[in-house]
């Protein structure tokens, strides 16, 4: 087996794989255990073929003293040997939490001398003074929420569980457009709140509700975003179904077609 030193970049054999930086202009925070182990106006996106983009901060932005070497390393055939370190702060650790590319590929020469974390390592985000959820925010993703007075029905179980003139239509890129209803225009009565949440960095945190139908469970079929961020405000609260877990979505009295997603369980 090669080691470290000798093992090659995967260009060669992908010449259409892309890695690059793109300044971020935004001042960008990370917080562990109450401390800011990352504070910087000059990080970088990180951009990758088939990935969400990635924050990198400069080191000199970043409490290199709360950090602990560790032996742990990864290989990538794009940008080459990461080694890691965890993070302390108290009587808190977060293992492996941070990686850097000492010695990256001479394609990618750019990353050398920035560090990088794992979201879910860390407790808080922030751009600017506003707290991001999940993952860095694409600046290459739009979300439009447009209001529409189109009929909107939702059919689940045979049976119309929303119907209303009233929808916000949310456009989000990679995603199928997404039908958002008064909760006065949904059969409440079949719904029960679950335990769920989810994050999203666009949108907010989420809640979630079951709807019984025919005697049938269907388990976190609907959600809404009680608190949504500043961008997504008009879908406050406003109740939202999977298209492609209920039998039809209908607009003007058309069946929308049904998307294959990571979501779809039929």
């Amino acid at each position: 087996m090669a080691t470290a030193g000798e093992r090659k970049s995967g260009y060669a054999d992908h010449p259409d794989y892309d890695v690059h930086f793109e300044p971020c202009p935004k001042r960008l925070r990370v917080v562990f255990n109450g401390e800011t182990i990352a504070d910087s106006l000059n990080a970088q996106y990180l951009f990758e073929t088939r990935h969400i983009p990635v924050y990198y901060f400069p080191r000199d932005d970043v409490r290199m003293d709360l950090l602990e070497r560790t032996d742990h390393s990864t290989f990538c055939p794009f940008k080459s040997e990461a080694s890691y370190w965890s993070v302390r702060v108290g009587e808190r650790m977060a293992e492996n939490a941070v990686w850097t590319y000492e010695a990256p590929f001479p394609e990618v020469t750019e990353i050398k001398d920035y560090v990088a974390f794992y979201w879910n390592r860390m407790d808080h985000w922030y751009e600017e003074d506003e707290e991001v959820f999940v993952h860095a925010r694409d600046p290459y993703k739009r979300v439009d929420i447009v209001q529409s007075h189109r009929p909107v029905q939702v059919v689940l179980g045979g049976e119309t569980v929303a119907d209303t003139t009233n929808a916000c239509f949310l456009y989000e890129t990679g995603l199928p457009t997404r039908y958002y209803i008064p909760s006065a225009d949904v059969r409440q009565d079949l719904l029960q709140p679950s335990d769920t949440s989810t994050a999203c960095p666009y949108k907010g945190i989420a809640r979630y509700w079951h709807a019984e139908v025919g005697g049938h469970r269907f388990e976190d079929i609907v959600w809404a975003y009680p608190d949504p961020v500043p961008e997504a405000t008009r879908v406050k609260d406003l109740m939202c179904f999977f298209n492609e877990q209920v039998d039809a979505i209908l607009v003007d009295g058309q069946e929308v077609p049904r998307p294959k997603t990571k979501w779809s369980k039929r």
